[in-house]
């Protein structure tokens, strides 16, 4: 029985991932502004965000932070659409697993997303603690059972999500967006789809969990894919079968969103207004924003992601963990609350400035190094952990890091910036950042393409290998370049 009522609620609880950015897609790209405009009139609000109180101040003062969340709801897909989306019939659960928060500096800086994994345990206010996922869920059925309508229910839900986060983060958050699974599924088929590179075919066989039942529906080969629809809700979903489960859903995630603003930033296609007005009607029944939320002015900070300014990240994490809450086997991922801080300064902008200008470099003999790959190069930690051991140092962890990551980094726990200065002085060019997040100097590699002095250039990414793809609209590409340069995935 607990079987079934598990696999029922994997299958209810649908992986809804970038469509609560999908609407960004469309009006990010600076066309047909007559026909955006008719559409923000249309779009329906929830609740207003709680302003400050007088004793709170806020963290990264005129900066924009906005909710991107996903729910599952699938109101208003007919059968077909149900059927294709692996996802069941609608029968009034509604559940959210994408969590992001979009933060947009004041006057025109980098814009950045960060990833929220579903199962982070946290603290929920008013009901004591739980998977992050399920502030959602409590607060959208209680509203239910008070004889609240479906979207004063929804955002209910919404903003008991939003006041978990601003106490996990530290962040007031300004607005929030939302947009449901049927949404998605019809905005990824009028985008014409999304370029993807996969490490190994993702099928049936490995989409499954202990007790062997599938879930996403997922169909690829290895290599590159051009997806939509049915795929493209795939992709995103599964986290069975990947080494890292939900984290690597979330890396899945990350990537989508890279390869759709390419997509945008590069398509022609989309100066047709008839395909434009098609997108903008596909968004205009799943999207809800707060009353306060600018659309115009939020589209315009998203020609910065277009043209490929934004970056992502993922909420500092150990990992998934099982605890026994009252007894009670429970699959969590454990939050690193000493990260969090250094993490969200970053963030922002007031991380912490390092100087080793008057540093005396340890020796490297001296020095044990983790090394990190933030990137889809195969062994590219092997390879520099490899070569540092060549010029004398000692290496620990060799792993990958939680999210991409764009811009090599040496980082080094307060009290080791002379070991940190010494591996600085191995990686040309990289930054560095004193953080308690770290047990020690961890470098990070990231696409920037820095790395130990004395390795080759990182290899490209293959190109595709499978001659034959799913009948559900996946298409081979010639090479991985095709995927925005974003190399290829698990």
């Amino acid at each position: 029985m607990a079987r079934v009522a598990a696999s029922y609620r994997v299958r209810v609880g649908v992986r809804l991932t970038c469509a609560l950015v999908a609407f960004a897609l469309i009006v990010g790209s600076g066309y047909a502004w007559a026909l955006y405009q008719n559409f923000t009139q249309s779009v329906p609000h929830g609740d207003a965000v709680p302003k400050l109180a007088a004793h709170q101040t806020d963290l990264d003062g005129s900066d924009q932070d906005i909710l991107m969340i996903g729910n599952d709801s699938r109101a208003g897909a007919t059968r077909a659409e149900q059927t294709a989306m692996h996802s069941g019939h609608d029968d009034g659960t509604v559940n959210t697993d994408t969590m992001m928060i979009l933060h947009l500096p004041a006057g025109g800086g980098k814009p950045s997303v960060i990833s929220f994994p579903r199962d982070s345990w946290v603290s929920i206010p008013g009901h004591g603690k739980g998977k992050l996922n399920s502030a959602y869920s409590d607060a959208y059925n209680a509203a239910i059972e008070a004889h609240r309508s479906e979207q004063q229910a929804e955002g209910a839900g919404i903003l008991l999500t939003l006041r978990t986060l601003e106490g996990i983060t530290g962040l007031h958050i300004d607005h929030y967006l939302q947009v449901n699974l049927i949404g998605f599924y019809r905005i990824s088929e009028a985008i014409g789809g999304v370029t993807v590179c996969l490490k190994s075919a993702q099928n049936a066989s490995t989409d499954k969990d202990a007790y062997g039942s599938g879930y996403s529906g997922i169909n690829l080969p290895a290599g590159v894919s051009v997806i939509k629809g049915e795929q493209a809700l795939a992709f995103v979903r599964q986290r069975h079968g990947l080494p890292h489960g939900d984290l690597d859903r979330i890396k899945r995630q990350q990537y989508f969103l890279e390869s759709a603003f390419h997509k945008v930033a590069t398509a022609g296609e989309l100066l047709n207004p008839f395909k434009l007005q098609d997108l903008l009607k596909a968004v205009s029944s799943s999207l809800l924003t707060d009353p306060s939320l600018n659309l115009i002015s939020l589209a315009r900070s998203f020609e910065l992601v277009t043209t490929g300014e934004l970056t992502f990240s993922t909420l500092p994490n150990d990992g998934p963990q099982v605890i026994y809450p009252d007894g009670v086997e429970t699959a969590i991922v454990g939050v690193d609350t000493v990260a969090v801080p250094d993490f969200i300064r970053s963030i922002i902008g007031k991380g912490v400035d390092v100087d080793l200008t008057k540093v005396t470099a340890a020796k490297p003999s001296s020095v044990t190094v983790d090394v990190l790959n933030g990137t889809s190069a195969y062994l590219l930690a092997t390879r520099n952990a490899a070569q540092l051991t060549k010029l004398g140092f000692h290496t620990d962890t060799v792993d990958s890091t939680p999210s991409p990551v764009l811009a090599t980094t040496v980082e080094y726990p307060p009290g080791h910036a002379a070991e940190a200065k010494a591996v600085l002085a191995a990686v040309p060019g990289a930054k560095t950042v004193e953080t308690t997040s770290v047990a020690r100097v961890t470098i990070e590699l990231g696409s920037d393409g820095k790395q130990v002095r004395g390795l080759a250039p990182t290899p490209s990414a293959p190109s595709a290998t499978s001659s034959t793809l799913a009948a559900s609209g996946a298409k081979k590409s010639s090479s991985a370049k095709a995927a925005g340069g974003l190399g290829c995935i698990d």
